[in-house]
C-alpha cells in the first residue's frame, strides 16, 4: 500500500488538531460484522508480560548513547506546532539524545531497493532504526539484515498488547517492535448501499454492479478473497489462493469492479463512484468525521491485520539510545500522545486509559479502530510469510488481473 499517499491524503482533507478536536462525532460510526471464533495467534493471553527472549546480539547496548538515527514515514508521529511540542522535541529534552528523524521512508519497496545495495555488501547504514512493514520485516528477518532488538534494556516492553506478542512475521519475537497497526475490512457509503453491509459477498451482490472497489494492495485485496473463498490467509499458498484469484478475475471480467485504487478510494466513495470498496481502518477513522454515510466493517469471513514495526539494521550503531526510544515510545503517556495524533491502533497497552483522562482526547477512547475489542481481534488475519518464488507469482497473478 502507498503508504504516502494515504497520509497525504488525510492531512489535506483533515488536520489532526482538527481531529481530536472533533473525535466525539466519530463514537458509534463503525458497522461491525459477526465474528467467527478462529482467533489470531496470542489473542486469548491474559497475561501483560511479554514472554520474547533478550539475549543473542540484542541483549547488549553499544555506540553513542546520546545519537539516534530514526527513518520513518510522514505524519506517522505528533509533530512540533502551533505552540505544541511533539514527540520528538520532548524526546530529546527528556533524554538529552540527539535524535535525527526523518520522514523519509514513503513506500517499503522504494526503501528496501534503497538499503538493499548497502546490507547486502555489510555495510552499516546511517539508521539506527526504521520503521517497516510486516511482511518486509519478515524478508529482512529472512535475508539476516536485522540485528535483534535490545529488549533487556527496555522496560517497557511489558506494555506491547497480548496479541502483538511474537507475530506471524517474528515468530520468536526477537527483530521487531509493533510501532501501529491497522485493519482491513470493507468501506461503504450507508446511503449509497440502502443497508448495512457485513459480508464481502456484498461487495459482489449485482445490485453494486460497476460501483465496487479493490485495493491495489495485493494482500489486502487477495488476503479478503481467500476468506472469502474459506481460506485462512494466515497460511496462503499461492495454490491455496487459486480461487480467490478466480473470483477476482471474474468480478473484474464481468464489470463488478469498477477499478482498483491505492489511497484515493476515498474520494470515488464520497463521490458516488463507489458503493463500497475494500479500504483501512484510519482512513474511515478520519473520513467518518465529515462524512457520517461512511461505515466500517469487519466482515463476517474475517478482517486483515496489518502492522508496522521498528526494527534495527543489521549492524546498527547506537543500540543504547534505540532502546531508550522504544522504552519511551512504549510509556503509555507518550504512546497515547502518538496514537491520538495518528489514528491508528497503538500497539502499547494502557493508551485507552491515558486517553480517557483528557476531556479533548477522551472520546478517541470509545473508537473501536483505534481499540479494537476482543470480538473483532479473534475475526482478524495476517497474511503469511512466502518464499521469494511464491510471492512473485502472487505478484504476477495479481498484476495480470489488476492492470489487464
Amino acid at each position: 500500500m502507498n503508504r504516502r499517499d494515504r497520509y497525504r491524503a488525510v492531512n489535506n482533507r483533515l488536520s489532526r488538531r482538527q481531529f481530536l478536536g472533533r473525535a466525539g462525532l466519530f463514537t458509534g460510526a463503525v458497522a461491525l460484522g459477526p465474528s467467527l471464533l478462529a482467533g489470531c495467534g496470542g489473542g486469548d493471553d491474559k497475561s501483560s508480560n511479554d514472554t520474547r527472549g533478550g539475549g543473542g546480539s540484542g541483549a547488549s547496548g553499544g555506540g553513542d548513547p546520546k545519537k539516534l538515527t530514526i527513518s520513518n514515514w510522514p505524519l506517522y508521529i505528533d509533530p512540533t506546532e502551533g505552540g505544541v511540542t511533539g514527540s520528538v522535541d520532548i524526546f530529546k529534552k527528556e533524554t538529552g539524545i540527539d535524535l535525527a528523524y526523518t520522514e523519509d521512508y514513503n513506500d517499503n519497496n522504494d526503501f528496501f531497493a534503497k538499503i538493499q545495495p548497502d546490507l547486502q555488501a555489510g555495510n552499516v547504514l546511517k539508521q539506527d532504526m526504521f520503521m517497516s512493514t510486516y511482511w518486509l520485516v519478515s524478508r529482512l528477518i529472512a535475508l539476516g539484515w536485522l540485528d535483534e532488538l535490545p529488549f533487556d534494556e527496555v522496560p517497557n516492553l511489558g506494555n506491547l498488547v497480548p496479541n502483538l506478542q511474537k507475530p506471524a512475521w517474528d515468530p520468536d519475537g526477537l527483530y521487531s517492535l509493533p510501532w501501529q497497526s491497522g485493519i482491513t475490512g470493507v468501506v461503504y457509503n450507508i446511503d449509497a448501499a440502502g443497508r448495512e453491509l457485513t459480508s464481502l459477498e456484498d461487495l459482489f451482490d449485482p445490485a453494486f454492479k460497476g460501483k465496487i472497489g479493490m485495493l491495489s494492495e495485493m494482500r489486502d485485496t487477495v488476503g479478503l478473497l481467500m476468506l472469502n473463498t474459506g481460506v485462512d490467509p494466515a497460511e496462503a499458498t499461492f495454490d491455496k489462493a487459486k480461487p480467490a484469484f478466480e473470483k477476482l478475475e471474474k468480478a473484474k471480467t464481468d464489470g463488478q469492479i469498477r477499478k482498483f485504487t491505492g489511497n484515493d478510494y476515498q474520494d470515488d466513495l464520497i463521490a458516488g463512484n463507489f458503493v463500497a470498496c475494500i479500504g483501512w481502518s484510519g482512513d474511515v477513522a478520519q473520513l467518518a468525521l465529515d462524512e457520517p454515510s461512511l461505515r466500517f466493517a469487519v466482515p463476517e469471513e474475517g478482517g486483515m491485520q496489518w502492522s508496522d514495526c521498528m526494527v534495527m539494521p543489521k549492524g546498527a550503531k547506537n543500540r543504547t539510545a534505540a532502546a531508550k526510544w522504544m522504552d519511551w515510545c512504549y510509556d503509555p503517556v507518550n504512546a497515547a500522545r502518538i496514537a491520538a495524533y495518528v489514528g491508528y491502533v497503538s500497539p502499547v497497552a494502557g493508551v485507552q486509559e491515558e486517553l480517557r483522562k483528557s476531556p479533548d482526547t477522551a472520546p478517541l477512547a470509545d473508537s473501536i479502530l483505534m481499540f479494537p475489542d476482543d470480538k473483532m481481534l479473534s475475526n482478524l488475519h495476517v497474511f503469511a510469510s512466502v518464499s521469494d518464488d511464491e510471492e512473485a507469482k502472487f505478484d504476477a497473478r495479481f498484476a495480470a488481473i489488476t492492470e489487464g
